[in-house]
């Protein structure tokens, strides 16, 4: 089955990342502050209709995490037939519709197991080619998740991205 993934622009791409341009998006964002918070199944109940008009929602994909400071922020994409007027409300303080500023973002793709070493060592390589190659990063390192936990780890896309200034 194939899920809605966010249309972007490809920009530019090298032997190590690829730049897309984005559009704004609209998602539904969760602060999980401990590793018993559960930030993937407060989004999960949301799309699956714990929301106050109770209606489910088709998954997209990719699911977004990053480190804000205060806590891993996770993101769930809206199908692209929802706004912020007609996309049901959390039934939750901890559940926020959000829109996603667009821009030009650095990704890069890789395959493996989803953890956290992994994921580092990917944003790093990133880090380093975007730095050799003058391109500014504007905030904190993003992780893109595309697959569910049953598909086998050599199989799974997944990618590091960095928020970009282009000049």
């Amino acid at each position: 089955m194939a899920y809605e993934e966010p249309k972007y622009d490809p920009i530019k791409k090298t032997d190590v990342y690829e730049i897309r341009s984005y559009e704004d998006r609209l998602a539904v964002k969760t602060v999980q502050t401990s590793r018993e918070d559960r930030a993937f199944g407060r989004l999960f109940k949301y799309i699956s209709g714990a929301n106050q008009s109770s209606s489910k929602i088709e998954m997209t994909i990719p699911v977004l995490k990053s480190d804000e400071g205060s806590g891993l922020v996770m993101h769930f994409f809206l199908p692209k037939s929802y706004s912020m007027k007609t996309a049901p409300l959390p039934n939750t303080d901890n559940v926020k519709l959000v829109m996603v500023k667009g821009g030009y973002y650095a990704i890069i793709k890789y395959s493996g197991r989803l953890t956290y070493q992994n994921y580092k060592r990917h944003t790093a390589l990133l880090k380093d080619a975007l730095n050799k190659d003058r391109i500014s990063i504007n905030g904190e390192p993003i992780q893109a998740i595309y697959n569910g936990p049953l598909t086998p780890f050599f199989l799974r896309r997944n990618e590091a991205m960095y928020c970009v200034n282009l000049k």
